[in-house]
């Protein structure tokens, strides 16, 4: 279907998350364009439910612009596809996009951001999984609310437990709570690759993982390496205080990620600020925007900002995480704009076509 140029010109002032123009030729379906009459439906390469009112009104407002348009009919639809990773990995099965959530040292908050992470993609509309990658630290049980151990309908392969809506393993669930791992590298790296792709993530294509978001362990170790090398990934995200020392190690964190060939999504900071619970006075316990800065320096986007508050914190550990718990907040409405962001910057890269194509075997006749 050619889309008209008009059409396309009244449109590019609408953009997404990024800034980026929403809409293009192909993103266009079901055009009718009759009289004072237009109606098509926007196909949106990542979830953004909670805009789709928003959106809706911004595009109808810029079609109305042309000449005898009074009548305009939109309809929004997502269809999440795969894009592209690391030279030579093959996707997971079950999962179009693997989303790494990172930082060069631990304490930083990185967890509690991957939770409210998976869970805002979820919110916003995404079949969405969640690994907990750090084997020595699993805090994924307990931040999801998830106990129990996984099952095995066939024997070979384990079924990921759910916490509120999204699907999730971890280490945490096969091990006793108060059981020590006192693993070598090689040995964390083998249990993480059996986590990463002996659990069923998904099968039919409508029952796939649109993102799995792995809660990366802290450091740029063996472990690290070995996950960046091997995990298909499509982008991380960084996550760091705005304290000095914090920006230091998360600069190693971003320099293993290109080394490997990883696009690395943005900066989310944490703990930017401290507003007192009683007289409402903001302090800058780590720092004043030192994340936004890294962010600038290194020619990253800055995802947004999340306040040091007792809150959060009490709401990872209960089991129900910032956007469940209080999802009208300042806070989770941090975290849907973070996640919408990502899954924006992810939608514009290209797309994988290796799962396309078809396995050549070779062999040498006798």
């Amino acid at each position: 279907m050619t889309i008209p140029a008009e059409l396309l010109q009244a449109l590019a002032a609408v953009t997404d998350e990024t800034g980026a123009p929403l809409v293009n030729d192909k993103s266009i379906k079901d055009l009718v364009w009759t009289g004072n009459r237009l109606a098509f439906t926007l196909e949106m390469g990542y979830p953004a439910a909670s805009r789709h009112p928003a959106i809706r009104e911004a595009l109808q407002q810029a079609t109305r612009t042309l000449p005898g348009v009074e009548q305009v009919d939109v309809e929004i639809t997502t269809k999440v596809v795969p894009h592209a990773v690391q030279s030579g990995i093959q996707l997971i099965k079950g999962v179009k996009n693997v989303v790494a959530v990172a930082s060069g040292k631990g304490g930083v908050g990185k967890s509690t951001t991957s939770a409210n992470l998976a869970l805002a993609l979820a919110a916003e509309g995404a079949k969405v999984g969640l690994l907990d990658a750090d084997i020595y630290g699993p805090s994924m049980p307990m931040m999801l609310g998830v106990q129990g151990k996984p099952e095995s309908l066939d024997g070979k392969s384990m079924e990921p437990m759910v916490g509120h809506g999204v699907r999730v393993m971890s280490i945490g669930f096969l091990i006793d709570a108060d059981q020590a791992m006192i693993w070598r590298g090689p040995m964390a790296s083998q249990a993480l690759d059996q986590l990463l792709h002996q659990t069923h993530w998904g099968t039919a294509p409508d029952d796939e993982l649109d993102y799995l978001v792995v809660d990366m362990p802290p450091g740029t170790g063996d472990i690290q390496l070995s996950l960046s090398q091997r995990v298909p990934v499509t982008g991380a995200v960084m996550v760091t205080t705005p304290q000095d020392i914090a920006l230091l190690d998360v600069k190693k964190g971003i320099n293993m990620f290109q080394k490997v060939g990883v696009p690395i999504l943005g900066v989310v900071e944490n703990m930017a600020v401290h507003v007192c619970s009683n007289c409402g006075h903001q302090e800058h316990i780590f720092g004043h925007e030192g994340g936004k800065r890294l962010a600038e320096a290194q020619g990253l986007p800055y995802l947004g900002a999340l306040p040091l508050s007792l809150r959060i914190r009490e709401q990872a550990d209960s089991g129900a995480p910032t956007v469940v718990s209080d999802p009208d907040s300042q806070a989770a409405q941090t975290y849907r704009e973070i996640a919408r962001k990502v899954a924006a910057s992810i939608a514009a890269k290209g797309r994988d076509y290796t799962h396309k194509f078809p396995t050549i075997k070779v062999s040498h006749g006798t």
